[in-house]
């Protein structure tokens, strides 16, 4: 059972691909968005709650020509995410269908929209989903080596971690720090459901442990116990809609 979300921001369209999606019985939810920054805001939303949340999101069904950020614009931007959703491309415009593959759309439909059509690219969004590995099971402690000694040391502990080539390196709330052969990308999809985020391809913070944030010279760093660490501008806007949206 598919949950989906419908972006077009012209609204007789939308409401159109919307009847066709709720029509299906694969089709558990599906809602709709006009414009991509609102579509971005409620992925951000569901990959924070997880897959088994509420507003959990498995595909995009997303116009490519829209007012501000283009379809594309949003499908690169979700290759940054760790377990982004899949991409359905539903346009008027043949043109885009190499750029659309190039981004590992899984189907790129032609509009007007046939309810034939639709239901095949559903049926290939379904393949996708129920082959796809399950998430990693996260647990509260990882353990790492010391001394000849494995410990167990609680995530919740860990401030930020540091990619140090094919390992990463744990940074603890002691000061202490640990280094463990697991990649930095791997860290970053088990514990994202715990509140850590990546702000630059080497370092995964802790986003409760962030202290300040700061931008200087049109650079961003955060500041995280005595560590000040660089955000990377591909990060930047994330980090910072996430630490506005964090409890206070």
């Amino acid at each position: 059972m598919l949950r989906a979300l419908a972006v077009d921001d012209e609204e007789p369209a939308l409401a159109e691909l919307l009847y066709l999606l709720r029509a299906d019985p694969r089709v558990r939810s599906a809602e709709g968005a006009t414009d991509a920054n609102e579509a971005l805001r409620r992925i951000g939303r569901a990959l924070e709650d997880g897959p088994g949340g509420d507003g959990a999101i498995d595909v995009l069904f997303l116009d490519i020509q829209m007012a501000g950020l283009t379809g594309l614009d949003v499908a690169r931007l979700l290759a940054g995410f760790a377990r982004p959703p899949l991409v359905v491309f539903v346009t008027a415009h043949e043109d885009f269908a190499v750029k659309a593959f190039d981004l590992k759309a899984v189907d790129y439909v032609l509009k007007p929209v046939r309810r034939e059509r639709l239901a095949e690219a559903v049926s290939r969004v379904a393949e996708r989903v129920v082959s796809a590995p399950p998430p990693a099971t996260v647990t509260d402690r990882i353990p790492v080596e010391l001394g000849g000694i494995t410990r167990l040391v609680a995530i919740s502990d860990i401030t930020y971690a540091e990619a140090q080539g094919d390992y990463a390196r744990l940074h603890t709330e002691d000061g202490v720090s640990h280094l463990v052969r697991i990649p930095l990308s791997t860290l970053e999809e088990r514990w994202q459901e715990l509140g850590f985020v990546r702000v630059h391809r080497s370092h995964l913070v802790a986003l409760h442990r962030i202290d300040e944030l700061r931008l200087d010279g049109g650079g961003m760093t955060v500041r995280v116990g005595m560590a000040e660490i660089a955000v990377s501008r591909r990060h930047a806007s994330r980090v910072r809609e996430l630490l506005m949206r964090r409890p206070s």
